[in-house]
């Protein structure tokens, strides 16, 4: 995509997001996305380009660090809940509770009983949240073991990139089956009719930020909504099924 093209789309989907929030704030929705993927599958940068230009008060990105030994002694979902949204707020989680279906699965940072139990509780607890009527979306960002090789070795030699190395970098590539593996039974076991996954390719960034805000918005309800500017692409961002993942669609 070219620049000029891309920060006019961007502009454009910046604007429709203000109008969407305007009717979050004056309706008192609750809502929230939840971005997972791989290591440098753009979860940073796209939940910035949703976040740009929304209003700081109502608007929040949730990262949370490690878990605590408080953390590790609650219930797993405990450490979520204080930051779902309230009336009027929009809420990016940078890596979820699905942590548990992902990073902790592959590098065993939790036991086999605890990745069950967590199994069995998520979609009881999703189907709470939708119940209550949070407005909420699953985007899973997809990305080609090449291109996910070259966006690591970039943040050794990017000092801008710095901050984003962490130690588990090197094993990304290791790890890659493993991850596929839990990714796909994750994909499996809770893609609910009332909360389905929704994935992005992401090997090209640019289009993969505009149709995943494209998508979004084509899926929400607000006033003086421009559907002619939310038509994206269903080869990016496409639901999950396990035909996509059967005839290769999702990256292996």
């Amino acid at each position: 995509m070219e620049k000029k093209a891309y920060r006019k789309m961007l502009y454009d989907l910046q604007v429709e997001l203000v109008k969407f929030q305007k009717s979050v704030i004056g309706e008192e929705k609750r809502v929230f996305l939840i971005f997972e993927g791989r290591d440098a599958a753009g979860k940073d940068g796209t939940i910035k380009r949703f976040t740009e230009h929304m209003s700081p008060r109502e608007t929040r990105v949730v990262a949370l660090p490690k878990p605590s030994d408080r953390d590790r002694r609650s219930w797993y979902f405990q450490r979520y809940v204080p930051h779902l949204p309230s009336g009027q707020e929009i809420v990016f989680f940078n890596r979820s509770w699905y942590n548990r279906a992902g990073v902790e699965r592959v590098f065993g940072f939790c036991t086999e009983e605890e990745y069950k139990l967590f199994m069995e509780e998520v979609g009881d607890f999703e189907h709470m949240l939708t119940r209550s009527k949070m407005i909420f979306f699953k985007y899973y960002l997809d990305i080609s073991r090449e291109e996910q090789k070259r966006r690591l070795e970039a943040r050794h030699t990017d000092p801008l990139k710095q901050w984003k190395i962490s130690s588990l970098d090197e094993k990304a590539q290791e790890k890659w089956e493993a991850y596929s593996k839990a990714r796909d039974e994750m994909f499996v076991k809770t893609d609910f009719v009332y909360a389905p996954w929704h994935v992005v390719h992401t090997d090209e960034k640019k289009e993969a930020r505009i149709n995943v805000m494209q998508h979004f918005l084509s899926a929400v309800e607000y006033e003086g909504k421009d559907e002619s500017k939310l038509l994206y692409d269903n080869d990016i961002v496409f639901p999950f099924s396990r035909e996509a993942l059967e005839k290769g669609k999702i990256f292996p």
